[in-house]
């Protein structure tokens, strides 16, 4: 059996690894497909489906799927764009995102993620659902009502950190961002040394005392769009 399958993106024929999914395939052909759950070496988990491709005619989750010979993947279409688009106009009116005063402003994914698709405020009504915030622990706080439910922290705390310090607890509209203890953050072994840390791909788990520290201008996506570093092979491996 060949360690490799060819298929093709958007037309672009690209090469994969035995058993690489479909995400990581493109990225290291420089073929950027939009995500927000994924991250790299975390274990797949298909939660957003902002990564959302065509393969052979029907959606699919790329983060999930796996390349295999000869497969047709849509990525970069009017139809597929138009999903993902939904799926980001979702996940801002399901949470209270205040993107003006959010001190990840420039630096998260989700915002640059609309801006990337052309989304200049959602279609969809706003839920203004009644979330709190957790300041209790010295060096880390965590505001659920950012929380896009990623589950990027939880895996991370798991796979990186060796800890438990995160789930989900309750389903559909009431599923939440929960720590292991009896109520606060405060009370786990969560540390601000932890690489769970620096997984949120949003303004939901961040640390205390540095806030707003990157001025204007300087932030991550204040001149390329999310995604560039991948497109231009300059992402770090």
């Amino acid at each position: 059996m060949s360690d490799t399958v060819t298929l093709t993106i958007d037309g672009k024929t690209i090469t994969a690894r035995a058993g690489e999914m479909i995400l990581q395939a493109a990225a290291r052909n420089g073929v950027y497909i939009p995500r927000l759950c994924a991250f790299k070496d975390l274990s797949p988990f298909g939660s957003c489906r902002v990564c959302t491709v065509f393969v052979n005619g029907r959606p699919a989750a790329a983060c999930t799927q796996p390349a295999a010979e000869g497969m047709v993947v849509e990525n970069n279409t009017d139809a597929v764009n138009a999903i993902r688009r939904d799926m980001v106009d979702m996940l801002f009116v399901e949470g209270n995102h205040y993107c003006m005063f959010c001190e990840k402003s420039g630096n998260c994914e989700l915002q640059a993620m609309a801006y990337r698709l052309g989304i200049t405020a959602p279609r969809f009504p706003y839920l203004f659902p009644d979330r709190d915030v957790d300041m209790s622990h010295p060096d880390i706080y965590i505001d659920r009502n950012r929380c896009i439910l990623c589950a990027r922290c939880i895996r991370a705390s798991q796979e990186w950190d060796g800890k438990r310090v995160f789930e989900f607890v309750g389903r559909g509209a009431a599923k939440r961002l929960a720590v292991n203890s009896a109520a606060l953050l405060s009370e786990t072994d969560a540390a601000l040394s932890d690489r769970a840390m620096r997984a949120c791909p949003v303004g939901a788990l961040l640390p205390k005392r540095v806030g707003y520290a990157v001025p204007v201008g300087e932030r991550l996506y204040d001149h390329q769009p999310i995604g560039t570093d991948i497109e231009q092979g300059t992402a770090v491996d």
